[in-house]
């Protein structure tokens, strides 16, 4: 079947076993929108003209997540990729990329009650092929094999939120920085983290 970086990168974050989160939410969310674009971007629908994100071709691309952030990008003014990153992230959009993959069969959703009170949900898999060829297909580039775009673009997001050292411990740290070296959307990516991390420490401190 075939599924969005976003869906893409949500997977390979997700613990195979429960269905918990391998990196920090918030960092996951901007990462999750700037899957979004690098999406986009592959189809041909945006690009970086100068410093800012620009709409190539306005023509829907038949995906309902992809169409609507398009379509807010067409009906704003000239944006930077990094504000589009931070615009379009919310944990609305990292819960409906879940349900999704659930409504598809690749996931589970489950609600059990944490004492008795607090709901959770945990999204655990339940077909582990779709994981298992995304995995395949990082594992082969990342050990040499010739990169495609969009596995380019998917390992250069996971490196941006630091999702390479946890889905991919043993890969070597100079392959991955060369196969995410100047890709736009995982730049974007890395300075939205970086800002959101320093207004957490600025406000911790103050």
């Amino acid at each position: 079947m075939t599924v969005t970086i976003a869906e893409e990168l949500l997977l390979l974050a997700l613990g195979e076993d429960k269905g918990k989160l391998l990196i920090n939410a918030a960092t996951l969310d901007l990462a999750l929108s700037g899957g979004i674009l690098a999406e986009l971007a592959l189809a041909g629908r945006v690009t970086k003209d100068g410093k800012k994100l620009a709409v190539a071709v306005p023509d829907p691309v038949g995906d309902q997540e992809l169409d609507a952030a398009l379509e807010r990008i067409a009906n704003d003014k000239a944006r930077t990729p990094e504000w589009w990153v931070r615009k379009l992230q919310t944990s609305d959009l990292r819960d409906r990329l879940l349900t999704r993959l659930a409504n598809t069969g690749v996931l589970a959703r489950e609600r059990t009650k944490a004492l008795g009170i607090f709901t959770i949900t945990r999204w655990p898999e339940l077909n582990s092929a779709v994981e298992a060829e995304i995995r395949e297909r990082v594992a082969a580039v990342l050990t040499g094999a010739t990169p495609d775009t969009r596995t380019t673009a998917l390992i250069a997001l996971a490196k941006a939120a630091g999702l390479d050292r946890k889905a991919f411990p043993d890969a070597g740290k100079a392959r991955v920085k060369e196969l995410a070296k100047g890709d736009w959307v995982a730049d974007a990516v890395t300075r939205a983290i970086a800002n959101m991390n320093a207004a957490v420490v600025v406000t911790t401190v103050t």
